[in-house]
Order: C-alpha cells, then sequence, then structure tokens
C-alpha cells in the first residue's frame, strides 16, 4: 500500500522523485485530509500527499505551520488508541495522510490516489488489502467536503469533518455519508450581538464568503440585527480566491477606506481569507476592529500581515476542555520521532533554522537536544489546541468507538476466525456512527445526535500582536447560550487590547449618541440608527443615552436645566414676605389707613354742608366699604386655608356689592334731591323716608343668596398648581364652581354698570356739592378695571393670577375712593371756606347773577 507523490523544492535542491515513506500502517486504515500548503500555479496540476519528496520544479507557494497541529492530533489519537487494550483489541489502526486545497483538479487526484493507493490513477482499481480503509476525516472547507463527498458516497465511505459546521453538509439526502463534528454556529450570531451591545456598536460592516453559506450567515445575522437596533453599514461578500495574490479580483475593497463604520464582522470559508490578506496588504485596514468565527485562526496565525491588521481584534471559539496528554505530545514531538515524515523536518528548519541529527543535508547546524514546539516563535502558537485538531481527536474516536461495537456484534455472532481477521466495509459504519455516543478523555459527551446543537458555549479570545513579531489569542471571555431566552456575556474588559488607532474603547456610530436630556429623532430614508438629537420639551426628561421617547416628569417633579433627572418641587405661594406680596399687602394697609383717615375727617366734619350733602350716612357706610374692600384682598396672600378659601371670594363679593350698591343709592338720593323742588308729593315722600337706602340691603341679600349656593354647592378648597412656575407647586385656592365665581362677578358688574348709567344721566344736574359726576367718573374707573381684569386674569397662572386679582381689588377700591372722596377732602381740609353757609350763599348768588 503507498500514497501518491508530491514533489516539494527543499534546500534549493533537486530532489528525485522517489516516496519518502510509507504510511503508518495498521489492521484498519483512516484517510486524514489536512491543508498544510499551496503550491506555485504552475504546480498545480501534480500535488498529492504532503508526505512525499517533491520534484525540482515544483515550489510551495504558502505553508500552513499552524495546520501541523491537525496532523499531530490526529496520530497522537491514533496512538492512544492502539495502546488501548479495551478499545480495539488485537488490532491496529493505520492512517494515510493527504494536503487538501480546495479545487476540483486537486480534490479529484488526492481522492483518486486514496481510493487506488498508486500513482497511476486507475477508476476502480485499488491495490489496498480489501476491508482495511474504513473512514477518512476531511476539512475544513464545506466545498473541499461536498467535492471529495460526491466521489466517496459511490463507496459509502464515511467522512467526518473537522471543518466548521455547515447546515448544507447536514442535509441526509445530499450527503448521507458525511458527519460533523462541530456543532451548529446558530448561537454564533447571539454571541456578536451580544458583544457588540455590550460595547454599544451599533453600526457595523460585515465581510461574508460568497457562497450559500456566507449568503444564509448574512441573512441570519441581519434579521437578528433588526430585533436588536444594531445597523448594517454595508455588506461585503468576499470572492472565492485560491491564489494568494489574485488581485483582479479585490477591486471593490477599495471603497472601505472611506466607510464610517468602526467593527468589521468577518465570517465564511478560509478560501475567502485570502482576499482578506490582500485587503491588509493594499488597503487600511487597521482603525478597524474585526469580530471573527475561530475558523480564521488558522490564517490569521500563519499571516503576519493580516495578523498586524486584525491587532485588537475578537476571536469566537467553541469551549472545549483540555485533552490530557496531548498538548505534552505537541510539546515533546521532533523529527528524530518520526525520521519519515517530511513536513515535520520543513517545519523545523523553518521555526529553528536547523536539522535534526540524521538529516540528509549536511550544510545545516543540527538543532539542540532541548528544541520542540515550547519554543517556537510567537506566530506559531503550536501549544494553543485549535478547535479543529479537538473535532480531529474525537473524530478518530468516534470512528473508533463504532468499530469497537461493529467488532464486538461480530465476535458475538461469528466464530473466532471472525475476530482475529474481520472483515469490515466501510458502509457498515454508519449505523453505528449514527447513534454513537462516548464521553472523550476531557470528559466531554461526543455524538452526532441533533440535541447536542441545543446549547452552546463560546470561548472569546482577543488577538494581540505583541512587539517582536510574538502574537497570541488571549482568553478575555465567555458567551453562554441556554436557551434564546437566556443568553448570558462575560468579559475581563482589563484584559482587552484595542487596535493602535484607539487609545480607549472604540465607538462604532452612525450618528453621535443622544446624551441623556436629549431624544433620538430618525432620518428620512436613513437606517435607525442614523438620527438627530433634539432636547427634551420643557417638562420632559430622559435619563439614558439614546431615548426614543422623554419621560413626563410627575406633577410633584420638575426637570432640572441639564433635563436628565427630576427633582422635588418646592411648594410655593403669593406670601406677604415676597416682593410682591409684600408690595400689595403695603399698598392694602396704606389704602386702608387711607381710607380710615377719610372716614375720620368725614365723622369729625359731619356737620358741614359738604358732608351733609348727599346723605352723609351712605358716605359712611361707602367708606365702611372700601376699608373692607382693602382689608379683603389681604386674604389672598399667605399660605392658602381652608378658611381663608371660603372668605376670599365671599367677602370679595359681599364687601364690593355693599361698595358698588352704596354708590348707586347714592346716585339715586342725588336725582330724588333735584327732583323734590318739582311739585309732587311722591318723590319728597321718597326722599324723606331714605327709600334710597334701601337698595343696599336689597343688593346685599341677593348677592348673599348667590353665595350661599356657591358654597353649598361647590365651595371654594386648597388646591396645587404644577406647571405655572417651573419647579415650583404653588398653593392656591381653587374656586370650586367656575359658573357660581362668574355668576357672583357678573351680578356685581350688572350693579356697577346700573350705576354707571345712571350717574352718567345725572353728570348735568348742578354741581353745586353735587357729586354726579364724581360718581359717574368713579364708576367709569371701577368698570374699567374689572373689564380689563377678566382677559388679563384668565391669561395669567399660578400667583400672578392671585396678584392680578388682588390689584384689581385695590386699583377699583381706590378709584372709588380717590374719585368720590378726594375732592370733598379737597375742601374740607384745604378750602374750609367753601364748606360753610356764608360760602354757599356766596356761590348761589354768583352763579345766580
Amino acid at each position: 500500500m503507498s500514497t501518491g507523490l508530491v514533489h516539494i523544492a527543499i534546500l534549493g535542491s533537486a530532489l528525485p522523485y522517489t516516496e519518502l515513506y510509507s504510511p503508518c500502517n495498521g489492521d484498519l486504515v483512516l484517510g486524514g485530509f489536512f491543508p498544510l500548503y499551496f503550491l506555485e500555479p504552475e504546480s498545480d496540476m501534480i500535488q498529492l500527499s504532503f508526505l512525499s519528496r517533491p520534484m525540482d520544479k515544483m515550489a510551495v507557494n504558502w505553508w500552513l505551520w499552524k495546520n501541523y497541529q491537525y496532523v499531530l492530533a490526529f496520530r497522537f489519537a491514533i496512538q492512544e488508541i492502539n495502546k488501548d487494550p479495551q478499545l480495539l483489541p488485537n488490532l491496529t489502526l493505520g492512517f494515510q495522510l493527504y494536503n487538501s486545497v480546495t479545487s476540483g483538479q486537486f480534490t479529484l487526484r488526492s481522492t483518486l490516489h486514496w481510493l487506488t493507493g498508486k500513482h497511476y490513477l486507475i477508476p476502480n482499481y485499488t491495490c489496498q488489502t480489501q476491508g482495511k480503509t474504513v473512514a477518512i476525516i476531511a476539512g475544513t472547507t464545506s466545498a473541499f467536503l461536498a467535492e471529495i463527498g460526491t466521489m466517496l458516497e459511490l463507496y459509502k465511505t464515511p467522512q467526518i469533518t473537522y471543518g466548521p459546521y455547515d447546515p448544507m453538509l447536514s442535509e441526509r439526502d445530499k450527503f448521507p455519508s458525511l458527519y460533523q463534528m462541530a456543532t451548529s454556529d446558530n448561537s454564533l450570531i447571539c454571541g456578536m450581538l451580544s458583544l457588540l451591545l455590550h460595547f454599544g456598536w451599533i453600526w457595523v460592516a460585515i465581510f461574508v464568503s460568497n457562497d450559500l453559506k456566507g449568503e444564509q450567515f448574512l441573512q441570519d445575522i441581519l434579521a437578528e440585527m433588526v430585533k436588536k437596533d444594531v445597523c448594517l453599514a454595508y455588506a461585503i461578500k468576499l470572492p472565492d480566491t485560491k491564489k494568494r495574490y489574485k488581485k483582479t479580483e479585490i477591486y471593490f475593497l477599495a471603497e472601505i477606506r472611506i466607510l464610517s463604520a468602526n467593527v468589521h464582522i468577518l465570517y465564511g470559508d478560509v478560501r475567502s481569507l485570502y482576499t482578506m490578506e490582500i485587503l491588509s496588504k493594499y488597503y487600511l485596514t487597521l482603525g478597524k476592529v474585526w469580530i471573527m468565527a475561530a475558523k480564521w485562526e488558522i490564517v490569521l496565525l500563519e499571516t503576519q500581515q493580516m495578523l498586524h491588521s486584525f491587532h485588537g481584534g475578537f476571536s469566537f471559539s467553541h469551549y472545549k476542555e483540555e485533552i490530557p496528554g496531548l498538548k505534552h505530545f505537541v510539546r515533546t514531538v521532533d523529527p528524530s520521532h518520526y525520521p519519515e515524515d517530511f513536513f515535520l523536518s520543513q517545519l523545523w528548519l523553518h521555526a529553528f533554522h536547523c536539522l535534526p541529527p540524521g538529516s540528509l543535508c549536511g550544510t545545516i547546524g543540527l538543532c539542540p537536544p532541548n528544541a520542540s514546539f515550547e519554543f517556537f516563535s510567537g506566530r506559531i502558537d503550536m501549544l494553543t489546541i485549535s478547535d479543529s485538531s479537538y473535532f480531529i481527536y474525537n473524530a478518530v474516536y468516534a470512528v473508533a468507538h463504532a468499530l469497537h461495537k461493529m467488532l464486538s456484534e461480530q465476535i458475538e455472532k461469528g466464530s473466532p476466525a471472525d475476530a482475529a481477521q474481520p472483515r469490515i466495509l466501510p458502509w457498515q459504519l454508519h449505523p453505528l456512527l449514527r447513534e454513537i455516543q462516548f464521553t472523550n478523555s476531557a470528559g466531554e459527551d461526543v455524538s452526532f445526535h441533533e440535541t447536542r446543537f441545543h446549547m452552546a458555549h463560546y470561548d472569546i479570545h482577543n488577538i494581540v500582536n505583541f512587539p517582536a513579531g510574538f502574537r497570541l489569542l488571549i482568553k478575555i471571555g465567555e458567551f453562554s447560550s441556554e436557551s434564546k431566552h437566556d443568553q448570558s456575556l462575560v468579559l475581563n474588559e482589563e484584559m482587552i487590547e484595542w487596535p493602535v488607532a484607539f487609545m480607549e474603547t472604540p465607538q462604532s456610530l452612525c450618528s453621535q449618541r443622544c446624551g441623556p436630556g436629549f431624544r433620538k429623532i430618525p432620518q428620512e430614508g436613513r437606517p435607525v440608527c442614523c438620527y438627530t438629537c433634539v432636547v427634551c420639551p420643557e417638562r420632559d426628561i430622559s435619563n439614558h443615552t439614546d431615548a426614543e421617547q422623554c419621560i413626563p416628569c410627575a406633577d410633584h417633579e420638575y426637570p432640572n436645566l441639564e433635563r436628565n433627572h427630576c427633582l422635588p418641587k418646592l411648594v410655593t405661594f403669593l406670601g406677604f414676605e415676597e416682593f410682591l406680596g409684600m408690595a400689595l399687602t403695603c399698598m392694602a394697609l396704606c389704602f386702608s389707613v387711607l381710607t380710615a383717615a377719610v372716614l375720620w375727617v368725614f365723622v369729625k366734619h359731619r356737620d358741614t354742608p359738604i358732608v351733609k350733602a348727599n346723605n352723609r350716612t351712605l358716605s359712611y357706610i361707602l367708606l365702611i366699604a372700601l376699608l373692607l374692600c382693602f382689608l379683603c384682598s389681604l386674604l389672598f396672600l399667605g399660605r392658602p386655608k381652608t378658611a381663608t378659601c371660603l372668605l376670599q371670594q365671599i367677602a370679595f363679593g359681599l364687601v364690593f356689592t355693599v361698595a358698588v350698591s352704596t354708590v348707586l343709592a347714592k346716585t339715586i338720593t342725588v336725582i330724588l334731591a333735584f327732583k323734590v323742588t318739582k311739585p309732587g308729593r311722591t318723590i319728597r315722600r321718597l326722599l324723606v323716608s331714605g327709600a334710597s337706602n334701601s337698595v343696599i340691603p336689597i343688593c346685599f341679600l341677593i348677592q348673599l343668596a348667590l353665595c350661599g349656593i356657591w358654597l353649598g354647592s361647590s365651595p371654594p378648597f386648597i388646591d396645587t398648581d404644577a406647571h405655572s412656575e417651573h419647579g415650583h407647586i404653588i398653593l392656591v385656592c381653587n374656586k370650586g364652581s367656575a359658573t357660581a365665581f362668574y355668576c357672583v362677578l357678573g351680578y356685581l358688574g350688572s350693579l356697577a354698570l346700573a350705576s354707571f348709567t345712571v350717574a352718567f344721566l345725572a353728570r348735568n344736574l348742578p354741581d353745586t356739592f353735587n357729586e354726579a359726576k364724581f360718581l359717574t367718573f368713579s364708576m367709569l374707573v371701577f368698570c374699567s378695571v374689572w373689564v380689563t381684569f377678566l382677559p388679563v386674569y384668565h391669561s395669567t397662572k399660578g400667583k400672578v393670577m392671585v396678584a392680578v386679582e388682588v390689584f384689581s381689588i385695590l386699583a377699583s377700591s381706590a378709584g372709588l375712593l380717590g374719585c368720590i372722596f378726594f375732592p370733598k377732602c379737597y375742601i374740607i381740609l384745604l378750602r374750609p371756606e367753601r364748606n360753610s353757609l356764608k360760602g354757599l350763599q356766596k356761590r348761589v348768588s354768583s352763579k345766580g347773577s
């Protein structure tokens, strides 16, 4: 049994086209397909097994040194199984190894060589011992698996993959012989979005491979991004570049330099990463944070230029326990253990620039005895076990357990001879592989059941490029998904290294965030992440970043100046100590004193003609009413209480009714006094009997009835005004029934209008001690004040409304006092000669002449 041959230029010398060594023989043989290098284009057609010497015209374009860990994990698993007396007793596993790079020509040749076992490709011919080949371990790309699966399906050969999970490969109708060790990546999207939301990255770009898997990932993540309010800046499908520097397929990447997203998600087939390597080489990508799946680690750790560009990025890999002994095996292996392994010698030469003892080339120095993978440069971290290596280890054991079960069944049914020389056909393993379930040496349950996909646990690594070329993937957190509704992300942010362009945690936003006190307004025709910020309305706040709506403060609270917090309002009222309250109080007291002084003057000079004229009793009543009007204004000032709220409007309505009805009575008295000179006894009787004085109690009783109805139906009460003054709750007296208030005010206005009309009609009567003109003018002032009061009163709120009402009371009362009594006081105090009988006779005679 032999493998196909690949000829690779080594150390610049041409080596003969001869087989380097025969693969590990065994009673049963596994095939292993691992991506380890790429050849130059002219050598493509001759690529076969990687464990063979090269021809002189062949040269390796790109070595994937890190991937040799796959071979080591493969070897380690087979050696463990062969040493286990319980798993496959009296049988040994062998292997055949092939380089795998996705290409229709490469795949066809490699598969035919594995099937035939000859250098010459003869379909349906094999020189291998019948029944030895049982399964192959393949990966890492879906395209490669699909290509070899088409041919191997003819022989029903089981294919166990160690690459990333692909839902396309899980279709049993198309790939009935294919088994995937990796679990579904359905939770990967949730993990990536959790990372985005944790750092507030809502404006991201997505790079996916230009295939069905990349398209499916793009659709799935976009659907989840819509739910999480994360927006797509742009999406780019990476071409399937099979050559390392195929620049003709990257013309579309130039636009990336001017796009704004600082966070890029990378997902797809490994082949697409070659395009990304060109992108990092020819275009500016240093100022971006990359988020990717673990399968990209392979080439990232191999390519210096790319790793520098991806510094500070994040990688998601499936959580895995450490396989006992595997790391020690990798640490201690060297070419002296496997002298026939050409690739291991090449790797040793690349890492240490030396060759182990017994090498064919004497011009190169010998390696020191302590040389091992533990001392490799940081760019090739062989001791960090990758996901694929872990899956390869499990895949070998899965086949071994299936073989163990089959052999046990054959022993139970057959003869001892069958156990010594078992005949196993590859297709017989399928029923056993579908049902296989075991616990590996790391303590993890391994199976191909669909139930294993329901829970996912990811390790999150930070890609770090240290000085002097030392590079590592450092675990900085975990993401676990127990169910769709229970997801958790744990990060150690202190360990994170960001790209060199950022001094702190980067942002990736379409628009600058709207801080507290602002809310977002979407921009028409753009994604929801693109918006403008507007300040919250006067009575609203927003206490978090990027608020959709502002929140109104409660009635007893008000926004602070930044409008990000509600503060308790101060309870206030129109108090005596305030400037406005103090001014109104002083005015009320001054007018009260002035009114009292006028009353004293009138009482002192009660026997003078000017006081006796027009009924001095009515003058006393009017002065007392005005005094009470000035004093009742004080009920509107100070902290409102139940008693003051009840007295405010009632006292105002009653005392003003007395005042206005007294003016009306005085006006009627003036008219009767001048009518009494005419013949007739009726007017004289009315004047002598004081009938005009009865106007006052009649009007007062009507107003008292209205006030009684008001108090009985809906009396005034203490209320709060939380909106009139910013930051304050104003204590006010609510009038209760607005209808009753306007009835009282309307009745008072009717009396005032009647008094004004009567006084206006009497204005032309003889003016010797005739106050008709003064009464007319006083009522004009009174009506003007209250007509002005109504619109002003309704246009103000809070304490100003109270102040307006108090001012109207004082102004109207002062108008009555000044217009009616000040002229008389002027004569009494300053012109006493006119306030005497002699002076009165002189004035009458002078007018008569």
